[in-house]
């Protein structure tokens, strides 16, 4: 299936990528995590179990049981706070 994957903010920073689209067989978010992990080095790093980050699938935030479809946008990003 394909996804739209997005990344904000330190993780676009530290990732080198904005947005991708991903030809992926993940049925969930813990997949799909697992999957960007095999990438390597930086993703390895930062996609760890013990990062802090959120991922939200069609602009609503996603547990890892969250399953995922065909044509499903995926961003991954650091908390945030405002002010």
């Amino acid at each position: 299936m394909k996804l739209s994957l997005l990344y904000f903010a330190r993780l676009r920073e530290t990732l080198g990528v904005e947005s991708e689209q991903l030809d992926s067989e993940a049925a969930n978010v813990a997949e799909l995590l697992a999957e960007l992990r095999q990438r390597g080095q930086v993703w390895t790093l930062e996609l760890a179990a013990d990062k802090v980050f959120r991922v939200a699938v069609n602009q609503e935030i996603a547990g890892l049981d969250t399953p995922l479809a065909d044509g499903d946008e995926v961003a991954v990003f650091p908390p945030v706070t405002g002010g």
